[in-house]
């Protein structure tokens, strides 16, 4: 057995035996509903949107599974924070179970606020279509289902706007195959996940990597993008 047979073998057994991702709830040693009273859970808890000040520093993607796209959308220098959760529906404060069954309407998505003197909308854009697969509509890598589906959420005219032209321009100049199918659409109301889904990529370092390395997330936005899966080719760290 090669090296990298044994390692495929091994992470593949590592996700059979923590039995978690995007689609499930995930398997954790410690974070019980008690010990985080401001996530929503299963007996209802409250949750409130991220109201910014600044309207002009908000925006809101979806890009299947919202640990990936918080990992990526952290990076740029000017965004101040990241915060995972749930748009695009009909209930009012679902719960992670409500949404991941596919039946409330909401896509897991990412809200940004951002300095937009150090970081524009467009760049942000940018990052945000070099992490999606945009071919697809209700899937977006191994999540399956409308909840998981690629969307631009615009806060006024001028995110609508610029959203247009970067799916028209990306639309000109791709090299794969296949119609553009991101939605693009209105913001409404953001209710933030339960506390354990916040920065899970630095909580739960391992798990996550299973989890993005068995969905075949990476591969998939290499055979997209090339050299910008990812992002890392142009967009800064924050310093």
């Amino acid at each position: 057995m090669t090296i990298g047979t044994s390692l495929n073998v091994m992470l593949t057994l590592g996700l059979l035996v923590t039995g978690f991702g995007c689609t499930r709830t995930p398997v954790r040693a410690e974070d019980p509903a008690e010990d985080r009273p401001e996530a929503g859970n299963a007996a209802g808890g409250d949750q409130i949107a991220v109201r910014p000040q600044d309207e002009s520093g908000r925006a809101t993607f979806a890009g299947g599974c919202f640990w990936c796209m918080e990992e990526v959308l952290d990076e740029p220098q000017g965004v101040s924070s990241t915060t995972s959760g749930y748009t695009g529906g009909d209930k009012v404060d679902p719960t992670y179970e409500e949404v991941s069954s596919g039946g409330t309407g909401h896509a897991e998505a990412v809200q940004v606020v951002y300095d937009p003197a150090r970081v524009s909308y467009e760049e942000l854009l940018e990052l945000f279509w070099v992490n999606v697969d945009p071919t697809v509509n209700n899937r977006q890598f191994c999540d399956t289902g409308r909840q998981y589906r690629p969307a631009i959420f615009y806060h006024d005219e001028t995110q609508k706007r610029l959203a247009e032209e970067s799916r028209d321009r990306v639309q000109r100049t791709k090299t794969f195959a296949g119609p553009i199918l991101v939605e693009i659409s209105p913001a409404s109301e953001f209710y933030p996940a339960e506390d354990y889904h916040q920065d899970f990529y630095e909580k739960s370092p391992l798990r996550y990597k299973l989890y993005k390395f068995n969905c075949g997330r990476t591969k998939r936005l290499e055979q997209l993008w090339g050299k910008h899966a990812d992002g890392r080719a142009t967009q800064p760290e924050k310093g």
